[in-house]
């Protein structure tokens, strides 16, 4: 029975793995991801226009084929503009997860393996964070650090800390009760070879699948503090700024807000549809 059962069960699951890649979720959130790529990398190749100049074009015009968002107060072309926008806020989020992912998995990893009271520290300070509210924490660091957008990223990184350090030292509690680890120490490696040889390597995986997660969280918290003014500063298109200049003109210009509100919000569940993909396919 078990040499058939065995690769039944590999066939099982690489059969739930292509469903879970090739499914038409994952597909259509990947294409979304990729032209958001291509818009923060090459915006020019998408619009014309210039996203902080609207020249001669009439202020406040409707959707049309022209001008596909409409334009603002100031008769800047709004897709433009959103276009531009990406590399603002992606690179921002990429910024914000870097800083949780470094900060926060260095964390769990010396918590997890060291443990004794340097585990009980660690913890208590990231329980800490964990008690104050996000965007409270956000706001306080970027107004202790100053308005931008590299400050806004690295306040929104500060508050994912506790989430992978968490994370990652429930792995590092799991992969260092191995026996492999304990062969490794018997044989005269130390903290920091084990560290990096062994935990580091068979705990990283979880914890990458909660990188791809985060970065919806980050665009959403850094597109808010742009929205309240502590993000990048105008007339530098970002989409939280973008949205909070049209908040005046719901009534009138619906487009100004709801049309990059859509965007943001595609993006933020296509990064979510990958996250829990690559979770899956990890676990």
């Amino acid at each position: 029975m078990s040499t058939i059962s065995a690769p039944t069960s590999r066939t099982t699951r690489l059969g739930r793995a292509a469903r879970d890649w090739f499914g038409p979720g994952t597909v259509i959130s990947g294409l979304v991801l990729l032209i958001a790529v291509l818009w923060a990398l090459f915006p020019a190749l998408f619009t014309h226009y210039d996203p902080n100049d609207g020249g001669d074009t009439a202020a406040l015009l409707a959707p049309s084929l022209e001008h596909w968002f409409g334009t603002d107060q100031t008769g800047r072309d709004v897709f433009t503009r959103v276009v531009y926008g990406a590399s603002q806020s992606l690179l921002a989020a990429l910024v914000a997860v870097g800083v949780g992912l470094i900060l926060g998995s260095a964390i769990g990893l010396i918590a997890g393996t060291r443990r004794g009271w340097i585990d009980d520290v660690l913890m208590r300070f990231i329980d800490v964070l964990l008690s104050i509210p996000a965007i409270l924490l956000s706001l306080s660091i970027v107004i202790v650090l100053g308005f931008g957008t590299i400050n806004a990223a690295v306040a929104v990184g500060v508050t994912a800390i506790a989430q992978f350090a968490r994370l990652s030292r429930s792995e590092a509690v799991r992969i260092n009760t191995s026996d492999f680890v304990a062969a490794a120490y018997g044989s005269g490696g130390s903290f920091f070879s084990v560290l990096f040889r062994h935990v580091l390597p068979n705990s990283i995986s979880p914890v990458l699948s909660l990188a791809v997660l985060q970065i919806g969280s980050a665009i959403l918290q850094i597109s808010t503090l742009g929205f309240l003014g502590y993000g990048t500063p105008p007339p530098t298109p970002e989409w939280g700024l973008i949205i909070a200049e049209g908040r005046n003109f719901v009534a009138t210009a619906w487009w100004l807000t709801v049309l990059p509100g859509l965007i943001v919000m595609a993006i933020v569940l296509a990064t979510h549809q990958i996250g829990n993909t690559l979770r899956k396919a990890t676990s």
